[in-house]
């Protein structure tokens, strides 16, 4: 899962964060104040941008050492509790992606 030393805390403040973990995705962005961010989860295959508003879980932080440490335990939450959505995610991502694009 994310490793909070790959993020630095203060450089959420310029660019947003992004990876996965076993067909859960997540993207970390600050707020238009740099006091908070926001973490959300959504299931693979695409984008942040390009996942619906519905499919995605959020919760926000505040931009410290201690709100980076709540949101890394926060994705840990989110994925054993839905586990099985990220796993049929990930199990299911290229037949997705390829009838998307037979669509």
């Amino acid at each position: 899962m994310i490793d909070k030393r790959l993020v630095p805390v203060k450089g959420l403040k310029k660019e947003p964060f992004s990876g996965s973990h076993f067909g859960m995705r997540y993207f970390l962005q600050a707020d238009e104040s740099k006091e908070n961010f926001f973490a959300y989860v959504y299931p693979e295959p695409w984008s942040f941008e390009n996942t619906s508003e519905e499919e995605r879980i959020s919760a926000s932080f505040p931009i410290t050492e201690e709100g980076m440490d709540a949101a890394v335990a926060w994705l840990f939450e989110m994925y054993e509790s839905q586990k099985a959505k990220w796993q049929e995610a990930e199990k299911n991502c290229m037949h997705i992606v390829l009838n998307k694009g037979q669509a």
